[in-house]
């Protein structure tokens, strides 16, 4: 099975510059199947990101993010080696995580 999330985080002068690729079907509930029937209704709610376990971003999403959300962020503050974790839950309850140590800027 493929990974369910990826990460990069990598240092950009003082500012380090996260990216995270959520696979996540993102469903609106207003498409239909080939059969016709409604698909439900199944989106990322939140999503958590800290740096050394400190919460630096904490966002509220909804079913008008598109299939397989991409997030990119700065954090102020961060160095190379400081960890960062991203996580999400659904209106399933379906949750995942992920954790990257910051690169140094190349």
């Amino acid at each position: 099975m493929a990974e369910a999330m990826k990460i990069r985080a990598q240092m950009q002068g003082e500012i380090a510059d996260i990216k995270v690729l959520i696979l996540h079907p993102m469903e609106t509930g207003q498409r239909k199947d080939a059969q016709g029937e409604a698909i439900p209704i199944h989106f990322i709610k939140q999503v958590t990101a800290t740096l050394n376990g400190k919460v630096v971003l904490d966002a509220q999403w909804s079913q008008g993010i598109a299939k397989n959300p991409f997030l990119g962020f700065k954090i102020k503050g961060a160095k190379a080696g400081d960890k960062v974790s991203v996580s999400w839950s659904d209106n399933k309850g379906e949750a995942n995580s992920i954790e990257t140590t910051i690169a140094a800027a190349n």
